[in-house]
């Protein structure tokens, strides 16, 4: 690292220092239900903190008008009123280290049924080295994991020579719409680090995701003549039958995509919402399936978009026979995956600042997952660094996050922020 052992050692001292208090604003977050469309409170939240540090607060309502005109744009399926981004931005007084943006999401999935979880996900308790709740890890503890690693330096008595933007996004679990307003906003910088819950390594590469809806036609009777009629509800399971041969397909193909050729099972198609029928004493008139699909690095969402809707057009009968009718249409996310390419200096200062705090090599993996980072790099070139820590059953129940994987994942941001963007001595008054 170039910064020197005594800079390093007063930010990480700083970080224990205030350790407690960000544990606390962690959870104090994670009490905030904001699943989509309902972030208003926790942004709220996380304006005021990065107010109340004299960051410039920039807050706006994504336009879906204007989204849906980029090519990485995702389907807007809700309204975005009062579905607000934020961002906030330290300037130095003097710009002479290189920027950086330091993303991550405040949108959680949705919890299933409260009653399966130990206790209710928003109370976020703490039990040994876990906190819990949604969120907790997917991830809330790592944005608030980026402010206080900046509050670590201030604390240390620095300041970053380099521009610093932090950003609250909404939208990254179902069309990545709200990193991608940022950037269409004007938010660039010299890398991007979002630390997303990674098992304390660094991504690789990832999936694209696709979100579709397919609407299955049946023909409805009295089920005292269901020979006469169709139940669209059988036929969906036979549509879905088929879809897994395109699921199947694609997997045989890992071996030709850089980075996928040993992940076990790296494209899976996800039934994720069914709903058919009108009445229990009618066969099914319709039944409606939401998927969900990944698709390799390098692979458009368009061609793959094709490959689906060529695939649904086979889907003719049933294995009785009978004909089923099916229609398509996308409704969510329809991007396409990444590659962090090896070599750059951003991913060489988190290396460093990875082996200081945890005294080992940082490693890399692949993710079948979708992540926020393919927005900077395919539109932008900023390479992105997805880097965060321990977690368990994200989506799932009872979600949580390792504490102390959290305490060094911080130890790490605020050294990289400082060998990134450089340090000097805060100026008083700043």
């Amino acid at each position: 690292m170039t910064i020197d052992p005594t800079t390093r050692d007063r930010i990480l001292r700083a970080v224990d220092a205030r350790f407690d208090e960000q544990l606390a604003f962690t959870q104090e977050l994670v009490r905030h239900p904001s699943l989509r469309t309902e972030e208003r409170s926790a942004q709220d939240l996380m304006a005021s903190a990065f107010a109340a540090r004299g960051l410039d607060v920039d807050r706006w309502e994504l336009d879906p008008d204007e989204i849906a005109a980029h090519p990485g744009a995702g389907i807007v399926a809700v309204s975005y009123d009062e579905v607000d981004n934020v961002v906030a931005t330290f300037r130095p007084a003097s710009e002479d280290g290189r920027s950086l943006i330091l993303n991550g999401h405040i949108d959680v999935v949705p919890t299933g049924p409260e009653s399966e979880w130990a206790t209710s996900p928003w109370d976020s308790r703490i039990d040994g080295d876990w906190l819990y709740g949604r969120g907790s890890g997917d991830m809330k503890a790592g944005l608030v994991a980026n402010l206080f690693a900046y509050d670590a330096l201030r604390a240390a008595g620095f300041e970053p020579t380099g521009r610093v933007h932090f950003e609250s996004v909404v939208e990254e679990e179902c069309t990545g719409n709200g990193s991608l307003s940022a950037l269409q906003r004007g938010y660039v910088a010299d890398a991007v680090l979002i630390p997303e819950p990674e098992e304390d390594m660094l991504v690789r590469a990832n999936t694209g995701v696709i979100w579709f809806t397919v609407r299955v036609a049946g023909n409805p009777t009295h089920p005292r003549e269901m020979s006469s009629g169709f139940n669209a509800i059988d036929a969906a399971h036979h549509v879905i039958t088929r879809l897994r041969e395109l699921e199947e397909r694609w997997n045989a193909e890992q071996g030709s995509h850089r980075h996928f050729e040993d992940l076990d099972h790296p494209i899976n198609l996800n039934l994720g919402k069914i709903a058919g029928g009108d009445w229990a004493s009618s066969v099914p008139a319709w039944c409606e399936m939401d998927l969900r699909i990944a698709l390799y690095p390098g692979v458009t969402a368009e061609d793959a978009w094709r490959e689906i809707t060529e695939h649904l057009a086979t889907v003719t009968v049933d294995d009785a026979g009978n004909p089923i009718r099916t229609t398509a249409t996308r409704n969510g996310f329809f991007a396409q995956g990444y590659v962090l390419e090896e070599g750059s200096d951003a991913e060489a200062a988190l290396a460093a600042s990875h082996q200081e705090v945890f005294g080992s090599e940082l490693a890399s993996f692949t993710t079948p997952g979708y992540l926020d980072g393919r927005v900077f790099t395919q539109y932008a070139g900023i390479p992105s660094l997805v880097y965060g820590p321990v977690s368990q059953a994200i989506h799932g129940y009872d979600e949580r996050v390792s504490i102390e994987s959290v305490r060094r994942i911080t130890k790490s941001i605020a050294l990289f922020i400082a060998e990134w963007c450089g340090v000097r001595e805060a100026a008083a008054g700043r």
